[in-house]
This record gives structure tokens, C-alpha cells and sequence, in this order.
């Protein structure tokens, strides 16, 4: 994704006789949290029969979104939203505090630390970040492409 649309989210598609499934949890904003936030989005991933790559892909990008919330917030929680429409995957996560200047993409490889959001970039058709409507925090989203046996929205939200 080309710098500097990151921060215009696209919106999805909600034709009439659409449906969205959507799937939200909230964790406790420690490192703990990321192993239980992959597990919950493995299982709903695997509910929503997602196949391919694109369940690696989300699973990596909810394991690194919810760990820079945790590192890089002042949050007590963190809520993540799994969004399935059609043949596309938008993965949400906000935070509860961020620093002014959002989330930045670190080219140096030589940092143990700040590759989480090349990977997402890599990963993704596109991700970006906004404050929360409520102003106290900051959503970082990434959407990707995705196949499954038949297209989401063809089922009924659990």
C-alpha cells in the first residue's frame, strides 16, 4: 500500500441483502493477551471457514496489532473486530491511549523491535489507523482478500 493513504480508511460495502459478520472480544492490554487474542481469531476464523493464506495472514496481523496496542498504549484493554463481508477480512484494533503521531512504519531491519507493521503492510491490501470516536484511543485496522467455500455473508452471524 502506498504511504500516506494509510490513514483513509475504506469503507465496506453494505448493499441491501448484504450481511456482515462481525466477531468482537476484548483482552486485558498485557503480553499474555496476544496469545489468547491469536487463539479467539483462529477459532472464529476457522467457524467462518476461512481458507488459504489468508488465514495466516489474519492471524499474524490480529497477533501484531494487538501486541503494539499492548507495547506501545497506556491501555488497561484492548478490543479486536473480525469483520467478514463478501470475499474481504477487515481486522480492527483498538486501544485505549496512543501516542500522538499514530503508528509510523520503521524501514530499518537492523531494530529487534518495529517490524510488526511492515508485516502487516505486507500482508494486507491495506491498513491504516484513526482516533476512536469516542477520543480515547486509536483503531488500527487492516483489510485483506480472502477465499472461503462460499462467500461470508452467505450465513447467518453466530
Amino acid at each position: 500500500m502506498a504511504p500516506g493513504s494509510a490513514l483513509i480508511p475504506r469503507l465496506m460495502d453494505l448493499s441491501p441483502g448484504t450481511e456482515a459478520l462481525r466477531y468482537c472480544f476484548a483482552l486485558p492490554a498485557h503480553p499474555g493477551s496476544v496469545a489468547g487474542a491469536r487463539q479467539l481469531a483462529r477459532a472464529r476464523l476457522d467457524a467462518w471457514k476461512l481458507t488459504g493464506d489468508a488465514y495466516d495472514a489474519a492471524v499474524l496481523i490480529v497477533s501484531e496489532l494487538v501486541t503494539n496496542a499492548v507495547v506501545h498504549t497506556t491501555s488497561a484493554r484492548v478490543v479486536c473486530e473480525l469483520r467478514c463481508l463478501g470475499r474481504r477480512l477487515r481486522i480492527a484494533v483498538q486501544d485505549q491511549g496512543h501516542r500522538l503521531d499514530g503508528p509510523r512504519l520503521r524501514r530499518s531491519s537492523d531494530d529487534e523491535h518495529g517490524r510488526g507493521l511492515l508485516l502487516v503492510d505486507a500482508m494486507s491490501s491495506s491498513w491504516g489507523s484513526h482516533d476512536a470516536g469516542d477520543s480515547s484511543g486509536r483503531i488500527v485496522w487492516a483489510e485483506l482478500p480472502h477465499s472461503t467455500k462460499r462467500p461470508c455473508g452467505t450465513e447467518r452471524p453466530c
